[in-house]
Formats: C-alpha cells, sequence, structure tokens
C-alpha cells in the first residue's frame, strides 16, 4: 500500500521578483521557470498513488504570477482523472497580488486562500516584503472582501514571527485592527533561520504572548511550530542551504 503523504507542498513557480527579506530568496536557486501545464501532469502521476490529506501551492515563488498554469493545474488535481481531491483540501499561498486575489473570487475559485501578510503596518511591511509599495494593506483589504464575497470562503493570513520586526505589542494591535476589517483567521508560524538573512525567530514565549493577545481580542489563530530547523531541513531553508 502506498505510503500516505499528509501534506503536499506542490511547486507553481520558481520564479519570484518580490525580493521578500525574510524569505529562502529562490531566485538563487537556478533556472527560472513557471511551472507548466505538462510538468503538473508529471507531478500528479509521481503522487496520484499516494493517499494526500491537504495540497499547498505557495512557490517555491508567488503562485499568482503563475495564474493561468495554477489555475489549470488546481483543476487537474481535484478532477476525477487526476488526484480527485477536494477544492476544500487545497489552499493556495500569496504574498498579495490584490487584483489577481480579485480574478480568483472572479473566476469562482472553491479551493481555500492564505495571506503572508507578516505585518499589519505598511511602511513595517514594505521593509520587508516591497510589493506593499504596490499592494498596500488597504488594497489587500479590498480585494480580501470581495474575495470572500465571490466565493464565502475565509482567507488564512500567515505571520512568521519574527524577533524585533514584527513581534511587539503595537504589532498585535495592528494585526488585531486588520482582522477585524476582513473574514480570517490567523497562522503565527515560527520563522526559520537561513542563510542569506540575519533574522531569528521570536521566542516560544513571545510568541504565545503574540497568539494570547490575538485570542484575548476573538481573532481565531493557531501556533504553528517549525519542524526540521536544527538539521536546516524546515520550511524555507533547504532551497537556500550554502555549501
Amino acid at each position: 500500500m502506498a505510503k500516505p503523504i499528509t501534506y503536499a507542498y506542490l511547486e507553481t513557480t520558481n520564479y519570484c521578483n518580490l525580493d521578500c527579506s525574510f524569505c529562502n530568496r529562490t531566485d538563487v536557486i537556478g533556472p527560472l521557470k513557471h511551472m507548466s501545464l505538462e510538468n503538473w501532469g508529471k507531478l500528479l502521476d509521481g503522487i496520484k498513488h499516494h493517499p494526500i490529506k491537504e495540497a499547498k501551492l505557495m512557490g517555491m515563488g508567488e503562485p499568482l504570477l503563475n495564474y493561468a498554469n495554477v489555475m489549470a493545474g488546481i483543476e487537474r488535481i481535484t478532477s476525477p482523472d487526476g488526484l480527485g481531491m477536494s477544492p476544500q483540501r487545497i489552499t493556495l499561498s500569496t504574498a498579495g497580488i490584490a487584483k489577481m486575489i480579485k480574478k480568483l473570487g472572479d473566476d469562482a475559485a472553491r479551493f481555500n486562500l492564505a495571506l503572508s501578510l507578516h505585518s499589519a503596518n505598511n511602511e513595517q511591511r514594505s521593509k520587508i516584503m516591497p510589493i506593499t509599495d504596490s499592494n498596500s494593506l488597504e488594497d489587500l483589504i479590498e480585494a480580501l472582501n470581495y474575495f470572500y464575497d465571490k466565493t464565502g470562503t475565509r482567507v488564512t493570513l500567515e505571520y512568521c514571527v519574527i524577533n524585533d520586526i514584527n513581534d511587539d505589542p503595537f504589532e498585535a494591535e495592528e494585526l488585531v485592527a486588520f482582522c477585524r476589517r476582513i473574514k480570517c483567521k490567523v497562522n503565527l508560524i515560527e520563522y526559520n533561520p537561513i542563510d542569506l538573512a540575519e533574522f531569528i525567530s521570536s521566542s516560544a514565549e513571545k510568541i504565545q504572548r503574540f497568539a494570547d493577545y490575538l485570542e484575548k481580542n476573538k481573532v481565531i489563530v493557531n501556533v504553528r511550530r517549525s519542524r526540521g530547523k536544527d538539521i536546516d531541513a524546515a520550511c524555507g531553508q533547504l532551497a537556500n542551504k550554502l555549501t
């Protein structure tokens, strides 16, 4: 019997010019190309005999930069001829391209949407995610509400908690204010240190205080602990390990 796969992280593109300073910097890996429909077919052939609980589309890179192929790939995943997965078990994660989030709504996307937020302050978010300069938090709030109105799907906000960057009480207050303007839940994520960035994760105690504040203000929150970082095998590390 094929070994079950609890979570499948499916590559959608290894082209990304968003230059998020805390990221694994996939632009240094090698040839820059989008995941084609042919690539999707090969990928599905490789995993179709493994029962998959959930699938997450998050790169390596920005999925909404490869919109047509990503949507066609999801159609393959959910079709009886592909994996036959329920769309509710698929999550697309984006750094936040407002017009493409609206397009997901117009196209009646049936899968889950996650926004890599990491700060609810435009100035601070712009420092670590330059895409904020052209897709402000106001733009994203409008787009996420549009997506929700079209699909009825609550978005997940992904928030890597980085020491002395986005983990102070003021940032927590701003995140609560952001959450009050959209239908959402929050994943607080332990940051995985990498070679090309000087950031470190907040302590477990600071992350818990952050989570407690969100919960006190009636925000749905989950804390995701990192696995594998002690051997440089956690999310975002393998692709960027210097030799």
